[in-house]
């Protein structure tokens, strides 16, 4: 069976193309392919429409060197980095969508994709990229894990082979079968071979090829003392045409001056400025619900007070995260669901333990003991705010929080290292397909230190190969309830995403179907229909 897929319009999910693996017995899945003639026709047609000449402006901030094992593990650094780099798939408002992979077939059990990769694909170097190249990805990885590794689940290495079959064709074996595999190696930011075979220290290397890849977009400069970028567009690109000459990350220090003084083109506006733009003519306001949440990190390894969970349940009532939608968001945001998968998402749960603001529950939980944590943030003005609220709502149950600042660099290398007893972040990746709930709460995951919980485990383990949608959805409800109750960690609140640009200078800001910054999209910076 064959199905064709327009690069715009296409629906992938990796639930989806599973069952009808699945369904198919015997036969094999020809899963997408995108004709040379329809890609052309839509880059041509697409680039009467823009104006490639333009350089476009954002905020910039050091995110780390843009390439796969440099970056910073957060949105922007990854951002930065995938722009330079390709992946078998990409994204856009609808799901998974055919991109150096144009298209593949999957065997009957689901362990076995072979991949049929672009003809004329380049590195920015000028040398061809081939299927060597991905198979060399795939194995290097396993012993080089990038920043962002998606290949690794449960603490295990998910790929045990990928070959080349010839130039054009990879074959990537798994170990066994899941929902999400196809999502995670189509993810995968694919490396020059030529360039990195005879690296034994990825992380360290600086050689002057070191940010060579197959993006739309290629390395001009870097500073990271003014976290200063700037991208010159590949002009050898395979695919959609870059929509800018280049792109500049450049320091600013009040950034909504910065885009009213036209020094960059976009803001996320927090929402007591919305005002001053929805009823500007030049202006053009784009929001979302975000994919990300506050949430305060609980180090149970540091401090074992905090594997009783009557203390955690204690703080989760007793913070009155309702007046932090209010008073820190102003309004525009929302509770975070404690069973972290979002409420507007179709797999949430309404059943769970809603946590609503009780002081006299809370103090209930701690028997009358009183206890003092430190409470690590970093110094940015809505981080700082927050966590002076949460301090302000904990003292009133006997619960002391003394407040540590620092940037947010260190702060997030804290947070990997376990240097810290509670610690305030704002962290997305809660879009898309829920298996997302398996990387924080599933085996082998080292997000939430000092703690895992056996039933939860399997819970997330089960629902990740359940192809019946009925029957998964019940898996993550109770895995949902599982959570709420264990409170692992507080899930506070997350804000709504409103961007604010001139549709006149640009307007290709996109929101990807699992992601609500739209200048972390790759397709926001490609000209499409």
């Amino acid at each position: 069976m064959k199905k064709r897929l327009n690069i715009k319009n296409t629906l992938l999910t990796a639930a989806g193309i599973m069952l009808l693996s699945i369904a198919l017995t015997g036969c094999s899945q020809n899963a997408a392919a995108i004709k040379e003639t329809d890609k052309s026709t839509l880059t041509e047609s697409a680039s009467e429409q823009g104006d490639t000449h333009r350089v476009i402006h954002l905020e910039g901030g050091d995110t780390g060197y843009p390439n796969p094992f440099r970056h910073t593990s957060r949105g922007p650094g990854i951002a930065k980095m995938q722009l330079l780099y390709d992946s078998l798939l990409e994204k856009d408002e609808k799901g998974l969508i055919p991109w150096l992979a144009k298209s593949w077939e999957t065997s009957g059990d689901g362990t076995v994709y072979t991949f049929h990769l672009q003809n004329n694909a380049k590195w920015h170097d000028g040398k061809p990229l081939t299927a060597e190249d991905a198979a060399f990805t795939f194995s290097y990885y396993k012993d080089h894990p990038p920043v962002s590794n998606d290949l690794l689940v449960d603490g295990e290495y998910i790929v045990t082979e990928a070959k080349a079959l010839n130039d054009q064709t990879l074959q990537v074996t798994f170990s066994h079968f899941d929902l999400t595999f196809l999502e995670k190696a189509g993810s995968v930011r694919i490396l020059p071979k030529h360039i990195w075979s005879g690296v034994q220290d990825p992380a360290a290397y600086d050689g002057d090829d070191a940010a060579v890849g197959s993006g739309p977009y290629r390395l001009e400069s870097y500073n990271p003392e003014q976290g200063a970028y700037r991208y010159l567009a590949f002009n050898d690109y395979w695919g959609l045409k870059p929509a800018a000459e280049a792109i500049e990350w450049v320091p600013v220090s009040d950034r909504v001056l910065a885009f009213e003084n036209r020094e960059i083109d976009l803001i996320n506006a927090s929402a007591d400025l919305l005002a001053r733009y929805e009823n500007g003519k030049a202006y053009t306001l784009k929001s979302s619900p975000s994919y990300h949440s506050y949430r305060l990190m609980i180090n149970m390894e540091t401090e074992p007070l905090l594997k009783d969970k009557n203390i955690r349940q204690a703080m989760a009532y007793g913070i009155d995260r309702q007046e932090l939608v209010e008073k820190v968001a102003r309004g525009a945001g929302s509770v975070s669901s404690m069973g972290y998968i979002p409420v507007y998402s179709q797999w949430y749960n309404p059943q769970i333990q809603q946590y609503n603001y009780d002081v006299n529950k809370a103090k209930e939980l701690l028997g009358g003991h009183t206890y003092s944590f430190q409470l690590l943030t970093d110094n940015s003005q809505e981080g700082l705010k927050t966590a002076e609220l949460i301090k302000l709502s904990l003292e009133k149950i006997g619960i002391t929080v003394t407040i540590q600042s620092a940037e947010s660099k260190t702060r997030d290398q804290a947070l990997q290292t376990g240097d810290y007893q509670l610690l305030l972040v704002n962290s997305g990746g809660m879009g898309g397909d829920p298996d997302y709930i398996r990387t924080v709460y599933g085996s082998g995951s080292v997000t939430i230190k000092g703690w895992s919980d056996e039933a939860i485990e399997d819970l997330a383990a089960r629902q990740s190969v359940q192809t019946d949608e009925s029957l998964r959805k019940d898996l993550l409800g109770q895995l949902q309830e599982k959570i709420a109750e264990e409170v692992p960690m507080i899930m506070l609140y997350g804000t709504t995403d409103n961007y604010v640009y001139r549709s006149d200078d640009y307007n290709g800001w996109m929101f990807r179907y699992d992601h609500s910054k739209c200048d972390h999209n790759k397709l926001s910076y490609l000209i499409r229909e």
